[in-house]
């Protein structure tokens, strides 16, 4: 059973989107570079207790069961926490994931919240069975968006992220420009304005296509050029509507 190269999410601003599902070969490399990560940290740590060990041994001879118990304390920190922390606090990617270019986001398209990079990661343990990831391997081919158990329990998936990104909205002041906004129809004015009220809570990626797909969109309509900040296009439509007559 195959699952699809692709996610279609239906967003309320009623602009399909397309995902690029990550398979299993793009996946276990970023695995393969997060692992990398973790067993050479995992080193350095050791490295840095058997030297308190050592140097400690002599003044205090009890230290050595306190050293075992801080290993097997960080080792478990590494393995469970390195995922979750990095998903949590990355919005969705870990530094393999981000090498590989891959992003974790919710199967809604919203991005990633830190209670669902948990329980993704809490199933982890049961994904690897039985050491190589079989369990994972075996779900994320044969259900339809590429999910092992831990994105089923979470409703996440993971994506191919492109590399453009997002630039921050200039808040400087800049002169009306005339777009030819008042020939808009009126529902198109609503879903400028409903993505505007909205892209703070998107992910950014999905933020960056809404805005794409949505500038197209008016580009056609109005005739206008292509410009390299769409959500700056789209708020002077919105500036520009409200400020004419028809706007109510």
């Amino acid at each position: 059973m195959a699952a699809p190269e692709k996610l279609t999410i239906d967003t309320p601003e009623q602009i399909p989107l397309e995902f690029p599902l990550a398979g299993v070969g793009s996946r276990f490399l970023a695995l393969a570079f997060d692992t990398l990560l973790q067993a050479g940290a995992a080193t350095i740590l050791l490295l840095i207790l058997l030297a308190v060990r050592l140097f400690a041994a002599a003044a205090w001879p009890a230290i050595g069961p306190w050293v075992a118990g801080g290993l097997l304390l960080i080792g478990f920190a590494i393995y469970a926490a390195y995922f979750a922390i990095f998903e949590s606090i990355w919005s969705g990617q870990t530094p393999g994931k981000r090498l590989v270019g891959l992003r974790v986001i919710d199967v809604s398209g919203r991005p990633l919240t830190v209670f669902a990079a948990l329980i993704r990661n809490l199933l982890r343990v049961v994904d690897q069975i039985p050491g190589i990831y079989a369990v994972a391997i075996v779900t994320v081919l044969f259900t339809r968006r590429n999910q092992r158990l831990g994105d089923l329990a979470a409703g996440t998936v993971v994506v191919h992220e492109r590399s453009e990104a997002i630039a921050a909205p200039e808040t400087r002041d800049r002169p009306a420009a005339r777009h030819g906004a008042h020939r808009l129809e009126p529902s198109e004015v609503i879903l400028i304005e409903e993505f505007l009220r909205r892209r703070a809570d998107l992910d950014p990626w999905v933020r960056l296509q809404s805005a794409r797909r949505i500038a197209t969109r008016m580009q056609a309509k109005l005739d206008l050029a292509v410009v390299e900040d769409e959500e700056r296009l789209l708020e002077d439509l919105a500036a520009e509507y409200r400020a004419g007559d028809r706007y109510r």
